[in-house]
């Protein structure tokens, strides 16, 4: 298992929804993973509407940073480039910009494995050509 985990959008709308199809394997992630979790603002913003599309109080998402449990580990701004590049080369995906944050972050940041429910990251390649190690359910 990664030393550090970098979460997408989907795994957090299933923790925090318990009508969503895979808040079991969301519950069950999150609670074997050690906070903080790394993430980006796109995925919180993501998060945030969801959530509060499904009924749910999107309040929750600060509260995840005010309490340790999610930590924003990278900068749009200053990585802007890199993130531009990636949605490029990525284009007839196409890539979010919240996914090119998280494929950045796995380059960034050692001993990682990003947490997601979106096939796209089978897809995406970080450093160019190496596999992005996963949690994810089904198959790896």
């Amino acid at each position: 298992m990664a030393r550090n985990v970098v979460v997408d959008t989907g795994p957090l709308v299933a923790w925090l929804n318990a009508r969503d199809g895979q808040h079991r394997w969301a519950k069950s992630q999150f609670a074997r993973l050690r906070p903080p979790l790394l993430t980006c603002e796109p995925v919180l913003v993501e998060t945030a509407f969801l959530v509060q599309r499904a009924g749910g109080a999107p309040s929750i998402v600060p509260a995840l940073l005010v309490k340790g449990v999610l930590r924003v580990a990278i900068s749009v701004e200053s990585e802007a480039g890199h993130l531009e590049a990636l949605m490029r080369r990525y284009r007839d995906v196409p890539m979010t910009l919240a996914d090119a944050c998280l494929v950045r972050l796995s380059e960034l940041v050692h001993d990682v494995a990003v947490m997601t429910l979106d096939t796209d990251f089978r897809v995406y390649r970080r450093n160019g050509r190496q596999v992005i190690p996963l949690i994810a359910p089904g198959p790896a």
